[in-house]
């Protein structure tokens, strides 16, 4: 499911999600349990405000995120 994701940008440009939001409600990114890289996305397994741990995805080249699931 595509979503719109707010990131923290340093000096490599969009480094990190901070927040995304999912059926009209914003998430806040609580930490990041872990990452990993492909040369056209990256992935972010983190844990939300909301209590649920998420799969994010980030197209590289579309410049698109992509909620994956929802991790129990």
């Amino acid at each position: 499911m595509r979503i719109t994701v707010q990131t923290y940008a340093g000096y490599k440009g969009d480094e990190r999600p901070v927040t995304f939001l999912r059926e009209g409600r914003i998430v806040r990114i609580m930490e990041i349990v872990d990452r990993w890289y492909d040369p056209d996305h990256n992935m972010f397994k983190v844990l939300a405000d909301d209590g649920g741990t998420y799969l994010l995805r980030h197209d590289m080249n579309a410049g698109t995120w992509e909620l994956e699931s929802p991790v129990s």
